[in-house]
């Protein structure tokens, strides 16, 4: 963040300055944790469901913050915290507020104000925060820029994010979720994007949105949004997004393979960890493991031709692109090649990890370890049936489930002509690992995934320990036991 006074802040919220010598001091960060507070920040007083950040005024003023800001029902006891906070320093001041989250909101709207670097936005049931990291790799190739920190992506994390952004930069890469209608919306209103992105629309949080109607009504807010100097990008092989381009005012760009895309691939190659593919007759691969990376690569390649960026730069931006940990990051743990796609899942990614099982060569077996798909309401079993159907269209050979769902996932594999020795249905993970633990050999492939509330990632971490385990095994002179396999 550049440097912006106090009394431009005051002024920015309809806040009071309270305190302190006068308001030509400034601030470059804002903090919302205190254990994050270092010499300087200001820290912003937030009420979270479990926390009220004017509880925590007193370590955020011992840790160095020059001034906070804080709700006007509140100001007696900040000001007592913030005394107490400064031993026998001088207080900082203050800014006052009515409602602490509505001035962050309107303090990031009027820091967007101020700069003139591109705003993208992204949104999408799926796929927004790779295709956020993809666009901001390949234009990093050509301009300095930001984008979304970590998975800051709504009302509070969307504007701290905009709040990184600079003089020196020359684009912010913003990642848009929501839950309801009119979410997005108020997220452009705060950001204003000139470009706005749709990475594909889905059944993620159909519980929140009601139905698949609003979740299209949802997400094409953000074209709506859109200024008509600007330009949106959406994925021209599906009717559904495609049918989304009346909404905008500005132009649309089409990405994807079918003949009538602005920015089409051919001649598509996925090996293991690379994909490669053509546009217009320029080679261009990406270090990423899966067919479904496509999509985010072409938007990111789509945007960067539209302002400018070279055939050189772009594939230089492609070759620096790491894939975020917990979306299709492989590992090697031991004997075994794990693919971690643990951070969450919805239908149309778990379709995508049954395919890059599917496609991946050189393996023993290619087990795929799946929890439930959370948040689908009414579409939950047909949901979890069509996973079990990809999974046996995938043709993989061990299939191992748990969760309330599981019964659907297995029902759906069976009649897609899976195997039963192929299956394993454990109404808890302790099951699950008792069963992976038979079944695993040398040179398997597992791809582990499920809803962020499964917490799969414990299945990676029960890998790394057992191959620590085993290697102290090794270590002392000792066999490892036999293991059984699916047949």
């Amino acid at each position: 963040m550049h440097p912006v006074a106090l009394h431009s802040l005051a002024t920015a919220t309809n806040g009071q300055l309270v305190g302190g010598t006068g308001g030509e001091a400034t601030v470059t960060r804002v903090v919302i944790d205190s254990r994050l507070t270092k010499p300087g920040d200001l820290f912003w007083a937030l009420r979270g469901e479990h926390h009220d950040g004017h509880e925590f005024l007193v370590e955020a003023r011992h840790r160095g913050a020059s001034a906070a800001v804080v709700r006007h029902d509140r100001l007696a006891q900040a000001q007592e915290a913030w005394k107490s906070g400064s031993g026998r320093g001088a207080v900082p001041p203050l800014i006052v507020v009515d409602d602490t989250l509505a001035a962050l909101a309107d303090f990031a709207s009027w820091y967007r104000s101020q700069q003139e670097g591109l705003v993208i936005g992204v949104t999408g049931s799926f796929g927004k925060t790779t295709t956020r990291e993809m666009i901001h790799a390949v234009l990093s190739a050509a301009y300095p820029g930001v984008r979304s920190l970590k998975n800051f992506n709504n009302h509070i994390g969307l504007p701290l994010s905009l709040l990184e952004l600079d003089q020196s930069h020359e684009f912010a890469v913003l990642e848009m979720g929501a839950s309801a209608v009119g979410e997005i919306a108020m997220l452009a209103k705060i950001a204003r994007p000139e470009v706005g992105v749709i990475t594909g629309i889905g059944l993620a949080h159909v519980a929140g949105f009601g139905s698949p109607e609003q979740i299209v009504l949802g997400k094409g807010e953000l074209l709506e949004a859109l200024p008509a100097t600007g330009f949106a990008i959406l994925p021209g092989d599906d009717p559904l997004t495609r049918g989304m381009a009346d909404r905008s005012s500005c132009p649309v760009l089409f990405v994807g393979e079918s003949e009538n895309n602005h920015v089409r691939a051919s001649n598509v190659r996925v090996a293991n960890q690379r994909l490669t593919f053509e546009v217009d007759h320029v080679e261009y691969e990406v270090p990423v493991t899966g067919r479904h990376f496509l999509r985010a690569a072409l938007t990111a390649l789509a945007i960067a031709r539209e302002i400018g960026l070279s055939p050189t730069q772009i594939a230089s931006g492609f070759a620096n692109f790491q894939a975020v940990p917990g979306r299709c990051q492989v590992h090697q743990i031991g004997s075994w090649t794990v693919i971690d796609d643990t951070y969450n899942a919805n239908p149309a990614s778990m379709r995508a990890a049954c395919e890059t099982l599917r496609d991946w060569q050189g393996a023993n077996k290619r087990l795929l370890i799946t929890g439930d798909m959370l948040e689908l309401g009414t579409h939950a079993e047909q949901a979890h049936m069509e996973l079990g159907r990809a999974a046996a269209d995938a043709h993989v050979d061990g299939l191992l489930v748990f969760g309330q769902q599981a019964e659907h996932v297995v029902r759906g594999a069976l009649d897609g002509g899976l195997r039963p020795s192929r299956l394993a249905q454990c109404d808890h993970l302790e099951i699950l690992l008792t069963v992976l633990d038979c079944v695993l050999e040398p040179g398997d492939v597992l791809l582990v995934k499920g809803s962020r509330g499964m917490r799969m990632e414990r299945v990676i971490e029960w890998l790394r320990q057992k191959s620590d385990r085993k290697s102290e095994i090794t270590a002392v002179g000792s066999r490892p036991s036999a293991v059984g396999s699916f047949v």
